[in-house]
């Protein structure tokens, strides 16, 4: 069966990054090329609204991470390594040196904003830009987390937990566990669309994501934290200019002092702001997003 995408006007390609893996790619536009990184539980599918308006000045690069969506899930072993974000970045760096693009600006929202944070730091010649939704830094997140955050955020540590239980508890209950964390994650009514939601679930489905998903967190708050406290103590920080965007209303804009803790890994500059939504900012106030995006990525 042909790759496909939800994003109108966008071809779908499933493309190698030379490991053996593959990674579902849409792409659309003419410009300077911008790649897009979902969250959880999405995929390249939320940018279907915003991707589009982006192509109008940019060649856009919305793709699957690895283990979520049309993408490979390859297996994992006990450091979680394969599900690393400098893995998961280095993946996408490879796929748009396969399309071509040497140097690009990169966007991500939430596992993706973590991603493409990592890949700033590996890859500097790579990414020219970094824009964020809705996340402050990993480490800063874990240091910091109280009772409140926790309860908020209760995947983060749910997720982590021994394989197999998360998954088996999942499994258990698939649909209901998606639907309430969709909808736990916006503050817009109708959003998100019950056919994205459809997508979610149909990824979400495939036991080996969820599986994946895990992983990811199980990294993240192991492998991920390693990487960090070594280039804390290397002292290296972020150097390009970066947009932090987030939903005032959601837990990131109610807990931290986003610009804060950007600045606190960066030695660029930092600009942003928080707006009138919940998480999934690029589903709930797209041309917004759009809006500011297109004027960070002009430079």
């Amino acid at each position: 069966m042909a790759p496909t995408t939800l994003i109108p006007g966008f071809d779908a390609a499933d493309l190698d990054t030379g490991e053996g893996v593959r990674i579902r790619a849409a792409t659309g536009g003419s410009g300077p090329p911008v790649l897009l990184l979902h969250g959880h539980p999405q995929t390249h599918a939320t940018w279907r609204d915003v991707a589009p308006m982006l192509a109008e000045r940019f060649t856009v690069v919305a793709t699957d991470l690895r283990g979520y969506g049309d993408s490979a899930k390859p297996g994992s072993g006990g450091d979680h390594a394969p599900y690393s974000k400098r893995v998961m970045a280095a993946d996408q760096v490879a796929v748009m040196r396969e399309l071509g693009h040497e140097r690009f600006a990169v966007v991500g929202h939430d596992r993706g904003g973590r991603v493409a944070h990592r890949m700033a730091l590996d890859h500097p010649g790579a990414v020219e830009r970094l824009a964020v939704l809705d996340i402050a830094p990993t480490a800063t997140m874990y240091a910091r987390a109280d009772r409140d955050f926790a309860t908020r955020y209760f995947w983060w540590f749910f997720l982590i937990q021994p394989e197999p239980l998360p998954e088996e508890m999942i499994a258990g209950a698939t649909e209901t566990y998606l639907r309430m964390h969709l909808s736990g994650q916006s503050r817009t009514e109708g959003v998100p669309a019950e056919d994205l939601v459809q997508e979610y679930l149909r990824c979400y489905r495939d036991p080996r994501m969820v599986h994946a998903v895990c992983e990811d967190y199980r990294a993240a708050a192991g492998i991920d934290l390693a990487h960090d406290r070594e280039d804390a103590a290397a002292g290296r920080l972020l150097t390009q200019p970066l947009l932090a965007l987030w939903g005032a209303e959601g837990t990131v804009g109610r807990t931290y002092d986003v610009l804060a803790t950007w600045r606190e890994v960066s030695t660029g500059s930092v600009d942003g702001q928080g707006l009138a939504c919940g998480h999934t900012l690029q589903e709930e106030l797209p041309d917004q997003v759009a809006g500011h995006l297109t004027g960070f990525l002009a430079g």
